[in-house]
């Protein structure tokens, strides 16, 4: 018989799935916008008039030319998403002080794009625009709490462009591990797929769990589950198992606890 990596005497172990770095939660940038010079123009009033532009993230911003979930809001969300990921894979080979600025000040105009309040804060409903699947659909709420939870240090229940700019390196580091195991480039995580994601991640689960995790966080009902789910799920079998763990002295993955133990384990860790 083949051996298929899955042993009962050994249901987890201490590989860690991707963290958060103390660079993540202790970001300084300072952002510092470029500052044009006045150049009086001697030209006709009403052709000054007509030949004004505002900025594209001011565009997004007004509420009389973009409605929340307009398909004219969803096309520049994809074109401001668009333009940042350029940038990035412009700068990927180029690890300087400079390259880095350029990848920040795109950051901060996407973050600016989606803080339709001006308020300098992102909101879940504003952060929840602001991450995106590869399909373009934004992330589902319940991860978007999560991210929050996550980076939200001040416990304010908005995320600063500082904070932003840490959990959106957390969510690089998934986009890696997502596409190690995405091994047929679908965009998306099967059953199979995911048993490979989670024992590459330390935990030895049998197809009937992986498939049962699948089937809870496959909202499409497609038979896989998005980016953002994949987070969701990984993070939510860490987090009940590092609970799980903590009962378990002996490491055994077998445990006798009471109904309350039982109940207060779940609800600690929803």
């Amino acid at each position: 018989m083949a051996n298929t990596g899955y042993h009962l005497n050994q249901p987890y172990t201490n590989k860690p799935l991707p963290q958060i770095s103390p660079q993540m939660q202790q970001q300084n940038y300072q952002y510092q916008p470029q500052q044009q010079q006045y150049q009086p123009q001697q030209q006709n009033i009403q052709y000054q008039h007509q030949q004004q532009q505002q900025p594209p993230y001011q565009q997004y911003n007004h509420q009389g030319a973009y409605k929340q979930g307009s398909p004219r809001e969803q096309q520049y969300q994809q074109q401001q998403y668009q333009q940042y990921q350029n940038v990035v894979q412009q700068q990927q080979q180029h690890h300087t002080r400079q390259a880095n600025a350029a990848v920040q000040s795109s950051l901060k105009d996407w973050f600016d794009a989606v803080d339709t309040d001006h308020s300098g804060n992102l909101s879940c409903e504003e952060l929840q625009r602001a991450l995106m699947n590869g399909d373009w659909t934004p992330f589902n709420v319940e991860t978007v709490r999560l991210m929050m939870n996550m980076f939200d240090r001040d416990n304010d229940g908005t995320i600063s462009f500082n904070e932003f700019i840490g959990l959106w390196n957390y969510i690089e580091k998934w986009k890696a591990c997502f596409q190690t195991y995405d091994l047929d480039g679908s965009g998306t995580i099967d059953a199979s797929e995911l048993q490979k994601a989670l024992r590459g991640f330390g935990y030895n689960l049998s197809e009937s769990i992986v498939s049962l995790i699948v089937t809870k966080y496959d909202v499409r009902g497609r038979g896989d589950i998005s980016f953002d789910n994949f987070v969701q799920s990984c993070v939510t079998v860490q987090t009940l198992t590092d609970a799980f763990r903590r009962i378990d002295v002996a490491g055994t993955g077998v445990v006798t606890m009471t109904y309350e133990q039982f109940l207060g384990l779940v609800i600690n860790n929803r």
